[in-house]
């Protein structure tokens, strides 16, 4: 099934060609000296959407990309409803579709959160906190993570009750400059292991610890895969209440 960036590729480059197409044939019949015809409603409608398409395109594929958030494994940075933006050139200027890269070198940090197709099925775009980056010696044990043999810093802040949440624990968590807030509930805990981050690949990990997929389960994410860099709330539905949640609007990311 097609995705809406194919679409979009696909739209841009059909208009593109009967606006080309058409802009020949014109200048075809002023050389031969015949008069202007009136051109038809495919014509008129191509040259009405592709500066449009393309404008969405060259934002959408390169600058910025808008995403909603699906589930709540990223609470309570982020919660079900939220409307993010990604930076897209913050990894390095990719491709549309192939999502190749073309420009740039950048990497994630430690702390970041990163948009990435998902590796088991690349149609799919998930949104997790990079834990790992190359190299690293990653181990988690009782709630608690260990980077290359130290511990993650973490400060209990408050009960979090909320929704199907109810009961969990809030907990500050320090990975270098960064500082976020996690989720932990007393008396569940997934993911206890130990990884080593293979060269080229990220150790991707939820902020609601106990209640996410991620690396934990299905492995490291390849930089190939990565889309972008999340860093700001657009606009965020309550869709329990059914109304804007407008105290997130405008929330910077981190």
């Amino acid at each position: 099934m097609l995705n809406f960036e194919v679409l979009l590729v696909l739209a841009t480059l059909v208009t593109g060609v009967i606006v080309g197409v058409a802009w020949l044939l014109r200048r075809g019949r002023a050389r031969d000296g015949d008069g202007e015809r009136t051109e038809n409603w495919a014509v008129e409608l191509a040259r009405s959407l592709f500066p449009v398409l393309l404008v969405v395109l060259v934002v959408r594929s390169f600058i910025v990309e808008p995403f909603r958030i699906p589930s709540g494994s990223m609470i309570p940075t982020l919660e079900v409803g939220d409307f993010i933006l990604v930076n897209k050139s913050a990894y390095g200027v990719r491709l549309p579709v192939t999502n190749q890269r073309v420009l740039g070198d950048g990497r994630p940090e430690r702390g970041e959160l990163v948009v990435f197709k998902y590796p088991r099925n690349p149609r799919q775009d998930y949104i997790k906190r990079v834990i790992g980056v190359p190299g690293d010696h990653i181990v988690i044990l009782d709630k608690t993570l260990y980077i290359n043999g130290e511990a993650v810093p973490q400060t209990e802040l408050r009960a979090f009750n909320e929704g199907r949440d109810w009961g969990a624990t809030v907990l500050e968590e320090q990975l270098g400059d960064v500082e976020y807030n996690i989720l932990h509930y007393p008396g569940r805990t997934i993911g206890d292991g130990e990884y080593r981050v293979p060269d080229g690949h990220y150790f991707m990990v939820g902020d609601n610890r106990d209640r996410s997929a991620d690396s934990r389960s299905w492995g490291f994410v390849s930089e190939e895969l990565l889309v972008g860099r999340a860093f700001l709330i657009w606009m965020s539905w309550d869709g329990e209440n059914r109304r804007i949640n407008w105290s997130r609007i405008g929330e910077r990311i981190r």
